[in-house]
């Protein structure tokens, strides 16, 4: 209001003003007609001496902008939360007794601010977190060798017991897995590999998982020691034990973690092969050689380019500390796979037709294996790792084409045996 009414003073003193000017004007130039051209209203300008007609400053007025500003600042006002009173000493007295009084609750993001959140399970997500915490297509493997080992044992085929010693076998893998991510959480969490683990992520509870785990193991272990036989029930109990109790420390202690996870892998077809026969057997400690072999070029190409990751988390690898010593030991396994297939025949679980037919696939991983030593790069460790993918199989179900008819084995221990 105030700018208003100086603006409306200043148009009335200036039509004033004007008309006194313009009646001066006239008369200077009916006294001077002379000074006539020397007075053109537009661009000249008179002052009086009159004490009434000094130069004032017009007021400015008040702009919209300014308005609208303190008009936001009100706003961001309202909006602000409450503020809590401080406690006083009266108050700390009675909070041991009656508890935090119902005023000063916080507000629902506060818990959030703190880092605190409730967390909820799907059922219908369940399964596949639960599938993830256990490594599935780890343990798919472990049932597949433990399979293979049951079918190359010299028994009938019997297909309860096959059944009952693939779900216990898949059961105790199970277990082991998810104990393992129960105690890498804070290591998997700095590891693009594993960020996305079930128990990193959140997703799972911590005591869920040692739940699901405890639940697994005292199933798998019940059922191979009671529903096939006590040596299988045993060896898949220290295979647990070995795998999270021994493995998974000496992971960030000592390089001797790969030959102790080579041992953890290679027990399942020896699981297998006592699961058919009840018994340690030369054949049984075969499979085992081989699949320890097998892991060596398999696990030092796939860390040769997770490096990085497995630095980052802490972990002792060989690709890590001893690159050099990571290349040699996957060469040297590479060729350990020919001697072992050569010695089948000679322990009388395949004929002597296996070592021929499986020699062009062992040459071709110590062919690879060989060049993963010389270039030492991330396509050589590449082509090792995705070639022992599809070598396994291969080599197990030449193995098996290769096997000694069952028939032929009780013919020949008929005749050994004393009459």
């Amino acid at each position: 209001m105030r700018g208003v009414s100086a603006m409306c003073l200043a148009q009335l003193h200036g039509k004033v003003t004007g008309q006194l000017i313009a009646c001066r004007v006239l008369q200077i130039c009916r006294r001077h007609p002379d000074r006539w051209p020397l007075f053109h209203p537009p661009r000249c300008k008179y002052v009086t001496q009159h004490i009434t007609l000094n130069q004032r400053v017009k007021p400015k007025p008040e702009t919209v902008e300014s308005s609208v500003q303190e008009e936001t600042i009100v706003q961001e006002v309202k909006a602000t939360s409450t503020t809590f009173p401080l406690p006083t000493p009266e108050s700390y007295k009675n909070a041991t007794t009656q508890g935090p009084p119902a005023d000063h609750k916080l507000p629902p993001s506060a818990n959030e601010e703190r880092g605190w959140r409730e967390m909820k399970v799907e059922i219908s997500t369940l399964p596949g977190v639960l599938a993830r915490l256990s490594k599935i297509r780890l343990t798919a493997l472990v049932v597949i060798t433990a399979s293979a080992g049951y079918a190359m044992a010299p028994v009938s085929f019997d297909p309860t017991c096959f059944l009952i010693a693939s779900v216990g076998t898949g059961l105790a893998s199970c277990a082991a897995n998810s104990i393992n991510q129960f105690f890498e959480v804070p290591f998997d969490s700095n590891m693009n590999r594993t960020k996305n683990r079930p128990l990193v992520r959140g997703q799972i509870s911590p005591l869920m998982a040692v739940s699901f785990a405890a639940a697994c193991a005292i199933a798998g272990i019940s059922l191979l020691t009671f529903a096939v036989n006590p040596l299988t029930g045993a060896l898949g109990a220290f295979n647990i034990f070995l795998y999270t109790c021994c493995y998974t420390p000496m992971k960030r202690l000592s390089i001797a973690n790969t030959w102790v996870g080579a041992v953890v892998g290679a027990l399942p077809p020896v699981m297998g092969w006592t699961a058919a026969t009840g018994s340690l057997d030369a054949g049984a400690l075969l499979l085992g050689g081989i699949l320890y072999s097998w892991q060596f070029p398999h696990f030092n190409a796939l860390s040769w380019n997770l490096r990085e990751d497995y630095s980052r988390g802490g972990y002792r690898m060989m690709s890590v500390t001893h690159p050099l010593m990571c290349r040699q030991v996957a060469l040297r396994h590479c060729l350990a796979l020919i001697g072992l297939s050569t010695l089948a025949p000679a322990l009388d679980v395949t004929t002597w037709t296996f070592p021929v037919i499986s020699l062009p696939i062992n040459f071709y991983i110590s062919y690879l294996g060989y060049r993963f030593y010389k270039d030492a790069d991330r396509s050589s460790s590449r082509k090792l790792f995705f070639c022992s993918l599809w070598h396994l199989p291969m080599l197990l179900l030449l193995m098996f084409t290769c096997k000694k008819s069952v028939v032929g084995k009780k013919e020949k221990d008929a005749i050994l045996e004393p009459s």
